[in-house]
């Protein structure tokens, strides 16, 4: 066996090629959230929509008149 050296050619290859991955897997992920955010978003509108249309803001109670003692 052959000690590599670090800055062997095929080790700055592999570095860069590892590099590479790892960028395309970052990106991958960070896609994949904005994604499940942007679907928990959409649901979170349609249910706050639906609850807004579904049950109206309750009228305030009148107050009845005071009675007068005779």
């Amino acid at each position: 066996m052959t000690d590599r050296k670090p800055n062997d050619p095929l080790v700055k290859l592999q570095k860069a090629e590892d590099a590479k991955k790892a960028t395309a897997e970052y990106h991958a992920a960070a896609a994949a959230v904005d994604a499940n955010m942007a679907r928990l978003r959409a649901l979170r509108l349609k249910r706050e929509a639906g609850e807004a249309g579904a049950t109206p803001a309750p009228k305030p109670a009148k107050k009845k008149p005071a009675r007068k003692k005779s």
